[in-house]
């Protein structure tokens, strides 16, 4: 951001480094001007007083290059150095800053900037802002003071207000002397009002608005509050016929006869105007009426004295902590006695339990036990349970088919037709048709 060094407070057509009448402004801007206080740092070791007006537009802009000299090692006179400076501002005492007063800087190698709209409630209080520079690069630090002397307007607050929502544009650049002049310029020229003033600046964000996407260099948005003595113009009051209210209802642009003068540099979303007539506004304070569920006023409050008499609280903490510790070892009591006093045995599920059911459980485990016996050693005899008794074709019984040197290891569990003796051939069908044993 890019923020002019020339404007001074009361001086508008001052140049730093120029001298005065260098470059001609118009007669509008200089007015428009003169409402809008811009502060710059000057290179003097000490306090700095501003002297805003309370519901103006108020901008200080912290130069980088100032703070530059302010950070060891000095440079020379010609040398140009880009350190990154960042800064902190905050009200002396406190850790943030008054709630009218706002701070944006982008990057470390921008120009920070505190804008806001005083308020009426600190006229004549001066309001000390300590500024503390951080350079990033060598991490020293300065600090330097900004005392801010709210002044009282005389026509504050004006009687009528209009609030734009401009879309092309980052807060930080609208701050900027001639953006904001050429802006007000252009309302001026819809208005024509005696006096303009601008009240405040907001960026979208504050409002609740979106991140915009890095593409197409699009911005954030920023609400643009200014003041007029006049009622408005038609054509601000364009966007509140019927028509323009169905075309923004539908999301679509409202047809206003001066977009134009505002086209060439802001792009303003008229759906989001807000137009406030103060000379219209009635007051909504009602006198509370006392009656049934308002209490009355018992006037101030008292404290209680200090000579209260202590209270022991040791009686309560044994209650409270032996009470649930006597129900819990209760219950554990009980529970202890109903899992091992009161047991049925294995002797007295065995006589309940079916033989044949006792059986064929003692069954599966010794053929459980005998399996698992010989998984530990394969070298053992086949037991007799897994070798075949009787032949499937005669029915008569067949001795064992291994000696006991036999190798077990490579004996099937079960005996297939081919590797019985005795197996009787079973005639098999030829495709002459002919049947041969």
């Amino acid at each position: 951001m890019q923020l002019p060094r020339w404007w001074e407070l009361g001086d508008p057509c001052a140049w730093t480094g120029q001298g005065r009448g260098t470059r001609k402004m118009s007669p509008a801007t200089t007015g428009t001007f003169l409402l809008t206080v811009y502060t710059i740092f000057s290179r003097v070791h000490s306090d700095r007083n501003v002297y805003p007006s309370a519901g103006v537009l108020f901008v200080h802009v912290l130069e980088r290059e100032y703070f530059k000299g302010e950070f060891p090692p000095y440079p020379k006179p010609g040398e140009i150095s880009n350190d990154p400076i960042t800064f902190n501002t905050n009200l002396m005492g406190y850790p943030d800053r008054p709630g009218w007063l706002r701070y944006i800087q982008r990057t470390p190698y921008s120009d920070g900037v505190l804008y806001g709209s005083p308020t009426a409630e600190n006229v004549g209080k001066p309001t000390v802002i300590e500024i503390t520079a951080y350079n990033r690069r060598t991490f020293e630090t300065a600090r330097h003071n900004l005392i801010i002397n709210i002044m009282s307007a005389e026509d504050f607050p004006l009687p009528y207000q209009a609030e734009f929502f401009i879309k092309n544009m980052n807060v930080e650049e609208m701050l900027a002397s001639e953006v904001l002049g050429d802006f007000l310029g252009a309302v001026k020229n819809v208005w024509q009002p005696e006096r303009l003033n601008a009240i405040n600046i907001t960026s979208a964000l504050d409002r609740g608005g979106r991140v915009p996407l890095p593409i197409n260099d699009m911005k954030e948005g920023v609400y643009v509050m200014v003041g007029a003595d006049v009622p408005f113009s038609s054509c601000l009051r364009e966007v509140e016929n019927p028509q323009n209210q169905l075309r923004c209802s539908q999301e679509m642009e409202p047809v206003i006869t001066c977009d134009k003068k505002f086209r060439t540099q802001f792009y303003i979303d008229w759906c989001k105007i807000s137009l406030v007539d103060k000379t219209k506004q009635v007051s909504t304070y009602q006198e509370v009426i006392r009656g049934e569920g308002i209490l009355p006023d018992g006037g101030e409050y008292k404290p209680p004295s200090d000579s209260l008499k202590s209270r022991d609280y040791y009686t309560d903490f044994l209650i409270t902590l032996a009470v649930p510790s006597a129900v819990a070892l209760v219950l554990f009591l009980i529970l202890a006695y109903i899992m091992c006093c009161r047991r049925e045995g294995v002797e007295k599920r065995n006589m309940q339990t079916p033989d044949i059911q006792l059986v064929h459980h003692s069954a599966i485990q010794k053929s459980t036990k005998e399996l698992r016996d010989m998984s530990k050693n394969r070298e053992i005899a086949w037991p007799l349970s897994t070798l075949p008794v009787f032949h499937p074709v005669t029915g008569e019984i067949i001795p064992p088919l291994h000696a006991d040197n036999y190798e077990s290891t490579n004996m099937p569990l079960m005996q297939t037709q081919q590797n019985l003796p005795h197996q009787t051939q079973i005639p098999q069908q030829q495709t002459t048709g002919k049947w041969y044993p």
